[in-house]
């Protein structure tokens, strides 16, 4: 039975561009591009390729590009290293959530398709406010953030504020350079478009001080130490690429797979519910609530059946509690319960929808009968 993958929110497969770009690292350029020695030079000249690469795609300097290991140590990296109180919406992932909670920062309501309410935001910051985080695209849900509103508001209502977005969400889906002027620091990560895990980007505007998480080394114009990924690195600037030539062609053909998708379960089931409108959110986000099932048991009727699903944050599998992103936008708990994340990305094909539809259909046709 062939693999059906619907969970590229959670993790891409590699672009073979990807791939091939990284080999060579592994190999016979594998050196430490911090030595000082020609064959360094060669691996430290490969970094400074791709972080101008990386710059231009992103709409930034190439100052401003700062490589590390992940899109959580972005996120923890801006919020631990920005003073004054953070805030951030309750729908954020928990990379930033949980940190701004800690420091004991505000969380901000959010509207039923998971985006910041923008009185409660303005309400929120003030003149103490050090730090304001606003995903781009979100995780679970797909919501696109309108973040020309929110910066704006920002700018007016706390310009000595730090505005942070976790993009790790969008690069597929967003032209990065149009989300570059609205904010100080942008975070993604290489693995939701193709790169390799392990290695991701903060980008830090000149001028904006954030302090650094990891130290010791001095890499990174000392804003992150250790010894540079470079395969990593490499790989990630050619999967950016790829994605970035793609995008426009790809997110047109990923948008009707996914309404077929989604119409092919609404019309297949009573009670399914599409949770955020398609006009505010993301081509390649599927996400439904299913009444009177578990997403644990349909998970596992359809990992039975080779169909690679999720019910939340891939980082919050296995919890028992419903979505912290639907609880946000006031989904109700007993409609939560039987939440269906699916998520389409450059594998996926129309045999994988119409697989996904038959079997989703089946499965939960027969937890229905098995639960009256």
């Amino acid at each position: 039975m062939a693999l059906t993958y619907l969970d590229h929110a959670a993790t891409t497969p590699m672009r073979q561009v990807a791939v091939d770009a990284m080999v060579p690292f592994f190999t016979e350029r594998f050196a430490n591009p911090s030595g000082s020695h020609r064959f360094a030079r060669d691996s430290r000249r490969a970094i400074d390729e791709a972080r101008d690469r990386i710059a231009e795609l992103m709409g930034v300097g190439p100052g401003e590009v700062v490589f590390l290991g992940c899109g959580t140590e972005a996120d923890n990296q801006v919020i631990a290293g920005v003073g004054g109180v953070a805030v951030c919406p309750a729908a954020e992932h928990h990379a930033v959530l949980h940190p701004i909670e800690a420091r004991g920062g505000r969380v901000v309501a959010v509207d039923h398709t998971g985006h910041v309410d923008l009185e409660r935001l303005t309400d929120a910051i003030d003149d103490r406010t050090g730090l304001v985080s606003v995903m781009a695209v979100n995780n679970e849900v797909g919501t696109v953030t309108d973040l020309a509103a929110v910066s704006a508001l920002v700018r007016e209502r706390a310009p000595q504020a730090v505005l942070h977005t976790d993009a790790v969400q969008a690069a597929c889906w967003l032209d990065l350079r149009s989300i570059a002027p609205l904010v100080d620091c942008m975070s993604f990560s290489a693995h939701k478009f193709g790169g390799p895990k392990g290695v991701g980007v903060l980008t830090i505007r000149d001028g904006i001080e954030v302090d650094p998480l990891i130290v010791g080394g001095g890499q990174e114009r000392e804003r992150r130490s250790g010894t540079h990924n470079v395969a990593g690195i490499v790989a990630m600037t050619a999967a950016l690429a790829a994605t970035d030539a793609e995008r426009p062609v790809e997110a047109e053909r990923l948008g009707e797979l996914r309404n077929r998708l989604v119409d092919g379960l609404v019309d297949g089931l009573d009670d399914v519910i599409e949770t955020v409108p398609r006009d505010r959110k993301v081509a390649g986000s599927a996400h439904v609530c299913v009444a009177g099932i578990e997403s644990e048991s349909l998970l596992f009727l359809l990992d039975e059946a080779e169909i690679c699903a999720s019910a939340a944050s891939a980082c919050a599998s296995g919890a028992m509690d419903p979505s912290h992103v639907l609880g946000a936008m006031g989904v109700d708990r007993a409609l939560a319960a039987g939440a269906l994340r699916m998520s389409l990305g450059h594998t996926s094909t129309e045999h994988d929808v119409e697989r996904a539809v038959d079997v989703v259909v089946d499965s939960v046709r027969r937890l229905r009968r098995s639960a009256a």
